[in-house]
């Protein structure tokens, strides 16, 4: 039988610094996106007599420099009538000079990375192509 031993795991690297300028950028191209492809194509009007969830919205946010696609759900029939949750379909990781990591997520609650290093361009049209990239 082998020793127990202690190894080093080296952390995560904090990833690169995502330039104000660039943030903009992200944000103005990808509200594009949202609002000329993704919008009419899933968020359609509350059914009549909904047993399920619907969206109701798609937007962006920043955390850290994960720049995230988010869907906005309603739930009908909750005692709370706006009740409604959020839930993250993509991830863009900022890895530095414009190039990013893009992850979706899986059904089993895990970020899956698709492409290293590719273009906001790149990123944007993979997203727009749907494909794992479903709100």
């Amino acid at each position: 039988m082998s020793k127990k031993r202690w190894v080093v795991s080296p952390s995560r690297g904090k990833g690169a610094k995502v330039p104000d300028q660039l943030k903009q950028e992200m944000e103005q191209k990808a509200n594009e996106l949202i609002e000329s492809v993704l919008k009419p194509q899933h968020v359609q009007p509350p059914p009549e007599d909904a047993k399920f969830n619907y969206i109701v919205d798609i937007y962006t946010k920043w955390y850290r420099h994960y720049f995230y696609f988010c869907s906005l759900y309603r739930v009908p029939g909750a005692p709370d009538p706006d009740a409604s949750f959020e839930e993250k379909f993509a991830r863009l990781e900022h890895v530095g000079e414009g190039q990013f990591n893009l992850s979706y997520m899986r059904h089993t609650g895990q970020w899956f990375e698709l492409a290293r290093g590719i273009s906001l361009e790149q990123v944007l049209d993979r997203i727009a192509s749907g494909g794992n990239f479903y709100p």
